[in-house]
Formats: C-alpha cells, sequence, structure tokens
C-alpha cells in the first residue's frame, strides 16, 4: 500500500484544496457576529488558547471540538463555525489549538486537551461532550483515558469522534513520520483501539465516500470499543464536518441531544 496515498483527503475531493480558505472566511464571519471569549490561555505557548462560545441563556452544558490536520496543520481560528449547531441546541462549544508536531509529540498535543478541557469545565457548568475531526478524533478519543487530577472527567457524558485515526501504526509508514516521529511505542500508547473504551457512550462517524483507510480506521474502533458507528451518505472527510452548522442535523442531534 501507498499509505501517502492512503491519507491523502484533499486529492479525492472536488476543489479539496480549496477547503482551508473556505473554512477560514467562514469561521471569520461566525467569530464576528456571534458572542464569545477568544484566546484564552491554558498553557504558556502562543498556540495554547482556546476560543468559548456562548449561546443564549445558561448552558446546557460544554462540548469541545477538537480539529484535525494530522498533528500538523491548522489552527482553532479556520473552525469557529462549526459551533453553529451545538451553539443553537444551548451548549456552550470550546475550541481549543494546540501545538503541533514536530515542535511536539502526539502524546504531548493529547496532554494540551486535556489542560484546555480542564480549563473550559471551569468557565461552564453541566455535563461535558467531546467531539473531534481526523486527528482531533484520536485526541478526543484518547483524553478520556488520561489521568484527570482536576475531576472534569466526572463530568463527561459524551464522545464523538468524526473520522478518527484510531490506530497510529499506517502513519508510521508515511512521510508525515519524518515530523510526526511516532514510534512504536507511541502508537501502542496513544492509539485509541488499544485502549479500553471510555465508560460513557461513543458514536464514530464517519463519510460513506471517504478514502479506504478512514473507514478502516473507523471500523477498527468501532470493534475495539463495542460503538456505534454511522456512515454518512454523501459525505467525504471535509464535508462531513458540515452537520455541525446545523443545528437539525443528525451529526448535531447525536452530540447534543
Amino acid at each position: 500500500m501507498d499509505f501517502d496515498d492512503a491519507f491523502a483527503n484533499a486529492a479525492y475531493i472536488p476543489d479539496g484544496g480549496l477547503y482551508p480558505e473556505r473554512w477560514m472566511r467562514a469561521a471569520q464571519v461566525f467569530r464576528d457576529n456571534t458572542e464569545t471569549a477568544l484566546e484564552i490561555a491554558y498553557g504558556d505557548k502562543e498556540r495554547q488558547k482556546l476560543d468559548l462560545f456562548l449561546p443564549e441563556g445558561k448552558p446546557k452544558g460544554l462540548v469541545v471540538f477538537v480539529h484535525g490536520g494530522y498533528w500538523l496543520r491548522f489552527d482553532k481560528n479556520y473552525w469557529s463555525h462549526f459551533a453553529a449547531g451545538p451553539l443553537a441546541q444551548g451548549w456552550a462549544v470550546a475550541m481549543p489549538g494546540y501545538d503541533v508536531c514536530p515542535d511536539v509529540r502526539i502524546t504531548q498535543i493529547g496532554q494540551q486537551i486535556d489542560k484546555a478541557i480542564a480549563l473550559a469545565a471551569t468557565h461552564v457548568d453541566g455535563p461535558i461532550r467531546l467531539a473531534g475531526h481526523s486527528a482531533g478524533g484520536q485526541l478526543v478519543a484518547r483524553v478520556a483515558g488520561l489521568p484527570d487530577p482536576t475531576g472534569w472527567s466526572s463530568r463527561l457524558e459524551r464522545i464523538v469522534p468524526i473520522s478518527p485515526v484510531a490506530d497510529l501504526v499506517p502513519l508510521m509508514h508515511t512521510t508525515m513520520n519524518r515530523d510526526l516521529g511516532i514510534t512504536d511505542a507511541e502508537a501502542l500508547r496513544e492509539s485509541p483501539i488499544h485502549h479500553e473504551a471510555p465508560a460513557v457512550p461513543v458514536s464514530i462517524w464517519v463519510g460513506a465516500d471517504e478514502r479506504p483507510v478512514f473507514l478502516d480506521q473507523a471500523d477498527k474502533l468501532s470493534q475495539a470499543w463495542k460503538c456505534a458507528k454511522v456512515v454518512l451518505d454523501g459525505c467525504h472527510h471535509f464535508n462531513i464536518l458540515d452537520g455541525l452548522k446545523d443545528s437539525d442535523s443528525a451529526l448535531t442531534a447525536d452530540l447534543c441531544l
């Protein structure tokens, strides 16, 4: 298998290379027109900040969305508009940024997400639900198994990994691993498929039109954790996120209701 090709999403999506610019523009418009608390620091580095979007009235609880990008690219400012669906359902939404490889390891990124959730939980009362896309799916699935000295996990109600990377071993065979630096030990430690299922409901979402490797990754995690898996017709690795913009979508309902 050509593993670089297997994990190449944009090349197999019509206008795939245009999505990041579209996301950035839509996210900026959303931030300009939404009640927010921007750039809340949860660590000492520039990227260790989160944005918090607040609904009208008292929040039902906290949704945390963690973006993807193979732990190498993007930041929180590309994704703000995907808070729209949960916000309309009455949930506050936190979107953390994080340092990227090769400046840090995937293990350290998971630790940063844990800190970001802990801080966001001090700003919003009530239950916590986690969603993450692609590498962000790995991060929200993995963080449930990390030590939790702050106690936020006692409020955790649900995890929704979207097109997650659940097994890091195949990525060791890509050129990305020059920067990711995944070792055998880290792949075992950080791959959700090698961990016990969390003690909360998990539902995995993946697009029917995704690259076969992502369908396989979703299937592996579903089998390992014996949890629900939804294969969404007509969706690829990028547009599967669009459901989060819609308060009435099946994806938003699964996360928030």
